[in-house]
């Protein structure tokens, strides 16, 4: 299935009756459910009821659980059609047992899909996606929160790929080796995006996985856009010129974002919404969204909530059952802007045409030959954490104490060798 068949898809939904999220996929850039599983069950899913409603759970319910936003039937009330279930891992764990974790993660994922395959369906592609809509499943996709999980490896970041990822956020709320996070935005610039990080983003281009620019520094997020082949997303970030927080988008960013034809799916945490997030309303939640409309056009925004990754929420969008609410307020306030055809991009209209770009440039890349390279030494060197050079070993297997004194050895070798080399060729000549 073609893109034109995906937009005619699209075409022959919106002649229908009903709400316009029956009528077109709402597709969820990002959900923190499966960080809640580890947390809460460390993801034994033995006693997980995902199909009630746990809203006043004794263990999931919102009274004792703040960061819990999500089940079966409230993703049902709430339209949603396709969910990036996020594997993220702490940032405490960066150059300790991030793969491992993510490993987890990942698995968790598959399984909860795999128990409650009548409504959830694993998928990888927009063919995938829309196939689930028309069974009426929500679409499960998988995405990897910050590059700390790839432990600054090519080889991983490809396993990752054929493990059913398809977007990476290039970090978190830490720097990675090879990229700035978004808090060195109010401090100095340590890395931006260095050449291995280029190479990162061109790989994921070869791959098919979308490249996610929420999280990273401001200069990272425009470093990335100039480099990648692909359109890129922001999976769960707002505007910086409604609400001035690192985690933003600035309207430079935006613009670029627009040439790029990528999508901005706005996050609908408080403190990333107004200035007084105990104030902050689905109002303001909107006026980031027509912000970022009035920037980078219609064509670049999409919907990324941040449910169960946040311990606040927003007034008018308390779970993952508030979507349709959004929408219905969203046209009921500008009836000229929204109306079917740009509700349908907003729901999920854009990120699917981002996303079946990325995969054409992807097939287009078939015949390339993956990227070889290794972060450079230097690179890891310069990383202010002990723990790195504690966890990891170089090429030879060595710790870098070991590297440096073989390193020592081999040199004078080279040089012994050298003078010897030398001394024959003079000897030789004066035969």
């Amino acid at each position: 299935m073609g893109p034109l068949h995906l937009l005619g898809l699209l075409v022959i939904c919106t002649v229908s009756s009903g709400h316009i999220l029956d009528e077109q996929p709402l597709i969820d850039g990002h959900n923190d459910l499966p960080y809640n599983l580890y947390q809460i069950l460390q993801n034994n899913l033995t006693h997980f009821h995902f199909e009630e409603n746990l809203s006043n759970d004794k263990l999931w319910g919102t009274k004792n659980c703040s960061s819990c936003h999500t089940d079966l039937p409230r993703l049902r009330v709430g339209k949603v059609s396709a969910q990036f279930w996020v594997a993220y891992v702490s940032c405490k764990v960066q150059y300790k047992d991030a793969l491992a974790k993510t490993i987890d993660q990942i698995d968790v994922i598959k399984r909860l899909v795999k128990k409650y395959s009548k409504d959830l369906e694993l998928v990888t592609t927009p063919e995938g996606i829309m196939g689930a809509f028309r069974e009426k499943k929500i679409a499960s996709l998988i995405g990897v929160e910050g590059g700390h999980s790839m432990d600054s490896r090519l080889g991983v970041l490809r396993m990752l790929y054929d493990l059913g990822v398809r977007y990476m956020t290039l970090t978190h709320s830490c720097n990675t080796p090879w990229a700035d996070a978004s808090p060195v935005d109010t401090r100095t610039p340590v890395h931006n995006l260095t050449e291995f990080g280029k190479v990162v983003v061109k790989e994921m281009n070869r791959l098919g996985m979308m490249v996610d620019l929420s999280h990273v520094s401001h200069n990272v997020m425009n470093q990335a856009i100039s480099v990648s082949r692909a359109p890129v997303i922001f999976s769960h970030s707002s505007a910086y010129a409604v609400f001035a927080h690192h985690r933003n988008i600035p309207d430079d960013t935006l613009r670029l974002l627009k040439k790029n034809t990528g999508v901005a799916m706005v996050n609908f945490y408080p403190g990333f919404i107004h200035a007084n997030a105990s104030e902050a309303t689905v109002h303001h939640v909107i006026d980031h969204i027509n912000h970022i409309v009035d920037v980078a056009g219609i064509d670049s925004v999409g919907i990324g909530g941040d449910f169960d990754g946040v311990e606040r929420v927003t007034k008018g969008l308390e779970d993952v059952s508030k979507y349709p609410e959004l929408f219905d307020l969203l046209q009921s306030k500008n009836p000229m802007r929204w109306n079917k055809e740009t509700l349908a991009k907003l729901a999920g209209g854009n990120f699917l045409r981002v996303f079946t770009e990325v995969e054409k440039i992807a097939k287009a890349s078939v015949d390339q030959v993956p990227h070889q390279m290794w972060i450079p030494i230097k690179d890891l060197n310069e990383v202010d954490d002990e723990t790195l050079w504690k966890c990891r070993t170089l090429w030879n297997n060595s710790s870098p104490t070991n590297y440096a004194n073989t390193n020592k050895s081999a040199l004078r070798l080279i040089q012994a060798m050298s003078i010897f080399a030398l001394t024959l060729s003079f000897v030789t000549k004066r035969m």
